[in-house]
């Protein structure tokens, strides 16, 4: 089993890369790497939880448990509840199944894909989700996206040169590997066959993690594939912006702004999500599904009128991954689904393909 090359080093405060937002991004491998090392941390031992676990019959296995992920500036261990569900009844059989972590939007929580995981079962595979930074079970601000919202808005307001957290994304991102690691330890998890499926913020996070972390088999980013940078330099900021509207109004503020704007955008967005204008846009690391050991299979739904990934920018990162895919010779190993007249939803049949596509290379 291969890995992440992580060095650790003290402050988890995490340091912008050295080219800036208005230069050439880094070829891919090389932001793959800047990317490792942008969000690296100390890792402390996965000291695996378990909880609950429930089952009726010879149907599927509903489990709860938590991991540890790291040890935060403040000495606490950040830690993350897992809901997992597991097809039936083996005969008594130990066996090696593949997986598909599946991770929810902004406001939402890990209960809220347990469709999706119910319907991997049905499929032979595993499926695993989590609650990202300051949602679900990791909050106690109740539903929905306060907490999250706050815990950007203090990261943006946090005074330069000390330690800061970044839940926009990144943090999340930093889960993700460490349950792959997780993940990959299990008896009954087939570590060459996980794949991740994630949706809106989760796709994002998807694109993120797994683009960099070959152990990800497939990836299925649905209404998430965008250009931060076309967004920006486009004036078509305004959908992103509004997922978070109090902490870019605070940011708005805090410059001494009238209003969100451009400006507000850029400064906001490479304080808390560093280099997300550059070498590590959607663009950039999507080309390392193809470029990599061995093209993994990557699966894109986007709608055409989605506010928050304009169609505009959507493409240049589709055409980045079909470029790399062809020169790979892997065509077969991307799908691109942009639906007519669909704003930020995932479709009835793109979730149906998605499902599809997951168990045709997973299985």
């Amino acid at each position: 089993m291969r890995t992440l090359a992580l060095a650790l080093f003290a402050s988890v405060a995490l340091a912008a890369p050295a080219s800036a937002d208005d230069k050439k991004p880094l070829p891919p491998f090389e932001a793959r790497a800047a990317f490792l090392k942008v969000l690296d941390r100390p890792k402390v031992p996965a000291d695996v939880k378990p909880g609950t676990e429930t089952q009726k019959g010879s149907g599927p296995r509903y489990s709860e448990w938590s991991f540890a992920s790291e040890k935060k500036a403040d000495g606490t261990v950040e830690r993350v509840p897992v809901l997992m569900v597991s097809p039936g009844d083996d005969g008594g059989a130990k066996k090696k199944r593949p997986a598909v972590i599946v991770l929810h939007g902004t406001g939402g929580s890990k209960e809220g894909v347990k469709g999706w995981l119910e319907d991997f079962a049905k499929l032979g595979i595993v499926g695993v989700a989590i609650d990202a930074r300051y949602h679900g079970g990791r909050t106690n601000a109740g539903k929905g996206s306060t907490a999250y919202v706050a815990a950007i808005t203090k990261a943006w307001q946090t005074p330069a040169g000390e330690p800061m957290e970044h839940p926009f994304y990144y943090d999340t991102v930093w889960d993700l590997w460490r349950l792959v690691d997780v993940l990959a330890a299990r008896d009954d998890i087939d570590a060459s066959r996980i794949g991740m499926l994630g949706i809106s913020m989760g796709g994002i996070q998807t694109w993120l993690a797994a683009s960099v972390d070959e152990r990800v088999a497939v990836a299925c980013p649905l209404i998430a594939v965008q250009s931060f940078k076309w967004s920006l330099e486009n004036d078509k900021w305004q959908g992103r912006a509004k997922t978070i509207q109090a902490t870019h109004d605070a940011a708005a503020k805090d410059l001494g702004e009238p209003a969100v704007n451009k400006r507000v955008c850029r400064e906001l967005w490479n304080k808390v999500i560093p280099g997300m204008l550059t070498d590590f846009d959607c663009p950039n690391l999507l080309r390392l599904f193809a470029e990599g050991k061995a093209a993994r299979p990557l699966f894109i739904a986007n709608g055409d009128s989605d506010p928050n990934c304009p169609l505009e920018g959507a493409k240049i990162a589709i055409a980045e991954a079909e470029a790399a895919f062809a020169k790979a010779g892997a065509k077969d190993k991307l799908v691109v689904r942009v639906n007519a007249n669909t704003a930020h939803k995932v479709t009835d049949d793109d979730r149906k393909a998605a499902l599809e596509f997951c168990a045709k290379w997973l299985k």
